[in-house]
């Protein structure tokens, strides 16, 4: 049952074979909604959203593109917090199944503010949105490519970037095993849980992704329930005021 945990593992896991899917993979989307609510993952994208929107100069208008979505239900909290603070806020949610965008839409029908949009990562377009999450979804990339997902994810966005995953630990792992078996019998979260806490992070991996991205403003933190929150603001990042412009950058504001 136990394992080793230095370094990060390498076996992909079901939900990166693309020739899978179907109704599995759409109960797994469920059945993980469920251990999100159980390890409180909405805290943590909602903790990083908060600092970069906090450094933006607390802005009323605010837009949010989470990358690897699936069925997007941790930022329900975010919606959430934008209603107590009075900011107008727009999702959207990018995943590249099927399944997943079926399952996001499914979860927020009638919800004019999220957005669904079936797109690989790779592929969004420059600027488009103020904000690019990641909850639980780098940890699918091997460490050499950590760095170009970073750089797409901040090539997306107008302020920066927040990297919500998981911190590698057998307690975690041994927590999110019996997890797994506790709330669902399905093959995908049975076997993917605990790899992904495998295949997570500890913090002399977000070291070496500070240095090989070289953002001064690249910092992480380690958040209870064993997940870690990393935040890289874009150093000439616009945001926009309440009148809809562009109203100052992170750079200027801090002065």
């Amino acid at each position: 049952m136990f394992r080793p945990f230095e370094a990060r593992a390498k076996a992909p896991e079901l939900m990166d074979d693309l020739a899978q899917g179907g109704a599995d993979l759409r109960e797994a989307l469920r059945h993980l909604r469920r251990l999100n609510r159980l390890f409180a993952a909405s805290g943590r994208t909602l903790y990083g959203v908060a600092r970069l929107w906090e450094q933006a100069g607390r802005p009323k208008r605010l837009t949010v593109l989470d990358v690897g979505a699936g069925a997007g239900d941790v930022n329900a909290a975010l919606l959430r917090w934008a209603d107590a603070r009075g900011v107008a806020i727009g999702i959207t949610l990018v995943d590249r199944t099927e399944e997943a965008c079926a399952e996001a839409r499914a979860f927020y029908a009638g919800e004019p503010r999220i957005t669904v949009m079936r797109r690989d990562l790779f592929a969004l377009e420059e600027a488009a949105a103020d904000i690019v999450t990641a909850s639980q979804f780098v940890h699918h990339f091997g460490e050499e490519e950590l760095p170009g997902v970073a750089r797409a994810m901040l090539r997306a966005s107008k302020w920066g970037i927040v990297i919500q995953d998981i911190h590698r630990h057998w307690l975690a792992w041994t927590a999110v095993w019996l997890a797994a078996r506790l709330v669902s019998g399905n093959r995908y979260v049975v076997n993917d849980g605990p790899l992904s806490v495998a295949k997570g992070f500890r913090a002399a991996d977000w070291e070496r992704l500070r240095v090989q991205l070289d953002e001064s403003g690249f910092s992480y933190s380690w958040r209870p329930l064993f997940r870690y929150v990393v935040t890289v603001p874009k150093a000439d990042g616009l945001w926009t005021g309440p009148d809809g412009k562009e109203a100052g950058s992170f750079e200027r504001d801090q002065r």
